[in-house]
């Protein structure tokens, strides 16, 4: 027992630095941007910017001012457009589109670059992504109810501000909030991800979810990619991949059908939290992700099918 506390208590003071330099990382992210669209909304330079996006997003059922949160969730990680959102007054309903939208695309030109390692080429995921967030969002436009549902968060929009001073204070506040919350998810993933590997337990969770590949269109052997792309992530699982392709453990084929999955559905336990922790409902985020990635793995089957079929005869 004490040799078990001993290596848990050695995964805990491995994650505990890591976690502090990637909040202290995070922070150069958030401050800035959220600081910027407060201002924006302050002078009403963000109502006008959102006027030529605000017909499209209207589709959808946003405000054309959630605009700038998507497009900066394509090129940032997600605590960027995290923060973003929790600077503007959202109902639940507008906030869960949004959140899914900034699921399907963020961080493109990172992401991609790694799935184009694996068989993908990158612009392929790119533009797959970006359609699919416009259209996961439309779809959930239809089926969301349209009452009910609160907002995601108290805090006050710079536009509803008496002053400068008010600005800072409740940028300043909604700041220290969201960082806070992420600097404990942040370190309890990292913490998970130590103890998964000391203990070995991703290769024995990964025979335990091997049937459930078979549902997603994946092969079996898919489950330890899939799982570590969504527990640790697409860049690092994209890097494991890579890693399997070279070896010669994942054939073409396969790396772009996971690819396509984890384009829609990956890092589904820390995303997840994330939204969860500012008041999305888990539900709509995490089975709206897998029911989408299996749609388009299974789609891509379809056409791979009968595409080489064409071809044959």
């Amino acid at each position: 027992m004490n040799h078990l506390i001993s290596r848990v208590r050695g995964c805990v003071k491995k994650a505990l630095p890591k976690a502090g330099k990637t909040c202290l990382w995070l922070l150069k992210i958030i401050l800035p941007i959220s600081l910027l669209v407060r201002l924006l909304q302050y002078s009403g330079l963000l109502g006008e910017l959102s006027l030529m996006p605000g017909s499209v997003f209207s589709l959808i059922g946003l405000p054309g001012e959630t605009a700038i949160v998507f497009i900066t969730s394509i090129f940032t990680p997600l605590y960027a457009p995290v923060a973003l959102i929790t600077s503007m007054q959202l109902t639940v309903r507008q906030a869960t589109i949004l959140a899914l939208m900034c699921l399907t695309s963020h961080n493109l030109p990172v992401e991609c670059a790694v799935q184009s390692k694996t068989g993908s080429g990158f612009w392929e995921m790119a533009i797959l992504r970006v359609f699919m967030s416009f259209f996961i969002a439309m779809c959930l436009h239809w089926v969301m109810p349209s009452e009910g549902w609160g907002v995601t968060s108290a805090t006050a929009s710079a536009g509803a501000c008496y002053g400068i001073r008010d600005v800072f204070i409740h940028w300043f506040m909604s700041s220290m909030k969201v960082t806070l919350t992420i600097l404990l998810i942040v370190t309890a993933l990292m913490i998970l991800h130590y103890i998964l590997d000391e203990f070995r337990l991703m290769q024995k969770l990964s025979a335990v979810l091997a049937p459930l590949m078979k549902l997603f269109g994946l092969p079996e052997d898919a489950a330890f990619l899939w799982l570590t792309g969504n527990v640790v992530g697409l860049a690092y699982g994209g890097a494991i991949m890579a890693e399997q392709a070279e070896q010669g453990k994942l054939s073409p084929a396969n790396g772009k059908l996971l690819n396509y999955h984890l384009a829609m559905s990956h890092s589904l336990l820390e995303d997840s939290l994330i939204f969860i922790a500012i008041g999305i409902p888990a539900l709509w985020i995490i089975f709206t992700r897998l029911f989408f990635a299996i749609v388009v793995v299974w789609l891509r089957r379809a056409y791979n099918y009968y595409y080489v079929r064409k071809i044959v005869i």
